[in-house]
């Protein structure tokens, strides 16, 4: 029952943001409003408007790879809330070299902001504010759980929560539908998202959801089945 409750209570809502479609989601409190924010990409006005039409207190931005399509806004998105701004080490030189990747594709150059603290592998997060709202279950402060997932960068992560009616993965561009993330940008490295997917992903649950990092989402066992890259 406490669970059925919580479930309630936590929302998440995923929907593409930016000119590369990158699937950011916000996870929030019903009752009290905080959240956090996976993946803000780089479409400051569209988050803006979803955070003011539920206003939302956001707190953490969580983001799985520094690449400019997931983590672009973050600096001026963590600015105007005041939210923290999560990343893994292996991906701090990439996201300093900011403005060169969205040159690259023709955009305006972005200066990186404050990294406030770095992902490690394990690292859980949830939501800290009005807890005894939420029947005083202590999950609520720790349902989302960091996987370390080197390979389509140096610092990719995923996140995992099992806090829900199905657990829930957040891969980024690790693992998509039939697909897996290229390589071939600097600090990708086939061999090892290949490992990760296999000795990280594929030993979650089966019936697991995968949000993905654009796209539609899939599940475990789909890809353990049918991914042409990675195969269980």
């Amino acid at each position: 029952m406490v669970k059925t409750v919580i479930m309630e209570a936590l929302k998440i809502e995923t929907f593409p943001v930016g000119s590369f479609s990158c699937n950011c989601s916000i996870i929030y409190s019903d009752i009290t409003k905080e959240c956090v924010i996976i993946d803000p990409g780089d479409d400051l006005e569209l988050i803006t408007q979803v955070i003011q039409e539920r206003s939302l207190v956001v707190k953490k931005l969580l983001h799985t790879h520094a690449h400019f399509d997931h983590i672009g806004c973050s600096k001026d998105l963590a600015s105007n809330t005041g939210a923290k701004l999560f990343l893994h080490r292996g991906d701090d030189e990439l996201y300093r070299a900011l403005s060169a990747q969205t040159m690259m594709f023709g955009l305006p150059p972005r200066e990186p902001g404050k990294i406030d603290d770095y992902l490690e592998d394990g690292q859980v997060f949830g939501l800290e504010e009005g807890a005894d709202d939420h029947i005083h279950d202590t999950r609520i402060k720790s349902f989302l759980k960091t996987i370390y997932t080197p390979g389509h960068t140096e610092g990719s992560c995923c996140f995992y929560s099992e806090l829900f009616e199905t657990p829930l993965l957040f891969a980024g561009d690790t693992l998509f539908r039939s697909s897996i993330g290229r390589t071939d940008l600097p600090g990708g490295d086939f061999e090892k998202i290949k490992k990760s997917i296999s000795q990280r992903l594929y030993q979650l649950p089966d019936e697991t959801q995968v949000i993905t990092g654009h796209g539609p989402s899939t599940r475990i066992f789909e890809e353990k089945r049918t991914n042409p890259f990675v195969r269980a």
